[in-house]
């Protein structure tokens, strides 16, 4: 079920019988044909474990299962939106900045602390952020949103990127992520943008990053 991007800040999507996809609550601007628009508390997919993983992360907002036979155009806040098709791989992304997605994905959740240790955790402290990211898996397309624009860096052998973890949307490919400080300890006390902390990610893949630190 592809996106078309209409514009820079919409996309239209096709809902035909027997298929479902999901998106976030308000996210439907129009729509044509028999669509059917229901909450869903359980957060799709993931069932159980991924509902208490957006409500640990601050994240408890419903998603919202859409079926039927029709055309649906989202968009949500003027933001810029970013189709990326997935092939099999896993995308991870943050749940505030999820539109919509194939309802044949299978979504997780990812402790961030998992993969960047101690730091990993002082993350979701001081920069606001949460402590977990929602993971997509399999064949299908993420409208994702973003302010000001999104660019995808690629990740590879001996290009390490590094990203100011208000201005991470997503990532996806075999990469590790770790968070670093700038500045000592007692200088990062009340500072959350980048110039006190680094999202350093490597391996092999890619990275989207938003122009603005803004949060959604």
């Amino acid at each position: 079920m592809p996106f078309r991007e209409i514009n820079s800040k919409m996309v239209e999507a096709t809902v035909t019988p027997g298929q479902r996809m999901f998106s976030q609550r308000g996210a439907m601007l129009a729509y044509r044909g028999d669509v059917t628009f229901t909450p869903n508390i359980a957060g799709g997919q993931g069932g159980l474990m991924s509902m208490i993983g957006r409500r640990v992360a601050g994240e408890a907002t419903p998603l919202m299962t859409v079926e039927g036979s029709g055309t649906v155009m989202f968009g949500h806040g003027g933001h810029h939106i970013q189709v990326i098709g997935l092939s099999g791989d896993t995308l991870y992304v943050e749940a505030d900045r999820l539109l919509a997605f194939d309802g044949s994905l299978e979504q997780g959740t990812m402790f961030m602390g998992a993969q960047g240790g101690v730091m990993g955790m002082v993350r979701g402290q001081v920069t606001g952020q949460g402590l977990f990211t929602t993971t997509l898996r399999g064949h299908g397309s993420v409208a994702v949103m973003a302010h000001g624009g999104i660019i995808e860096l690629p990740i590879g052998q001996g290009r390490t990127v590094h990203v100011d973890p208000q201005a991470y949307v997503a990532h996806h490919g075999d990469v590790r992520n770790k968070l670093s400080t700038a500045v000592g300890w007692r200088d990062m006390v009340g500072r959350g943008s980048g110039e006190a902390f680094q999202l350093e990610l490597s391996g092999n893949g890619a990275v989207y990053v938003q122009a603005s630190e803004e949060k959604l």
